[in-house]
């Protein structure tokens, strides 16, 4: 077994995590839609999490070919899928207590600290480039992560309703554009 299909198990665990968190709120918001206000922008930033954790683990193929691991290197590698399961966490209730079935509710009183995450993602993505490539990632890239800072930035920053019902299909928008230009193929 080479170095890296050693350390990605560990890898593949944590973001096997993160979807299993956000597929187990889904079907306990099926279970309980009775006794559960739905409010779409979770619905959204749910979808906008499959999606990067999709594209997360599709992505780290690309890191098969490192000759040279430290643990250094190996700690930023897995500190994304751990913001990430973060992140899984953060968006749904604890659907085992009755005053926690208002997904609204849970969405603003987890919002700055799901934003300020959200931020940290993309901050250790491009802070991992750089450390595997030496340089920054390529414009396309470096401008999709950019436009995600400014825009979890300003999810941190304002509560404004309008404001996060904007950008919660526009994050799922970006998102799959982001992999549709820069991930269709296996690299």
């Amino acid at each position: 077994m080479d170095d890296f299909s050693y350390l990605s198990v560990l890898i593949s665990i944590v973001l096997g995590l993160g979807v299993t968190s956000l597929l187990t709120g889904l079907a306990r918001v099926v279970q309980l839609r009775d006794r559960i206000k739905i409010y779409w922008p979770t619905l959204a930033w749910v979808t906008t999490l499959l999606l990067i954790h999709v594209q997360m683990w599709w992505s780290m193929f690309g890191l098969r070919t490192v000759v040279v691991w430290t643990f250094p290197l190996y700690a930023i590698t897995l500190l994304q899928p751990i913001l990430l399961f973060f992140l899984s966490a953060l968006i749904w209730p604890d659907f085992d207590r009755d005053e926690a079935l208002d997904l609204k509710a849970n969405y603003y009183a987890q919002v700055r600290w799901f934003f300020g995450i959200l931020v940290a993602l993309v901050l250790v993505s491009l802070v991992r480039y750089f450390t595997f490539k030496g340089h920054f990632a390529e414009r396309g890239d470096f401008a999709f992560h950019m436009i995600f800072i400014v825009a979890a930035t300003g999810g941190a920053v304002f509560r404004s309703e309008l404001y996060h019902k904007i950008i919660a299909p526009l994050s799922v928008a970006i998102y799959v554009v982001y992999i549709a230009v820069l991930f269709m193929d296996l690299r």
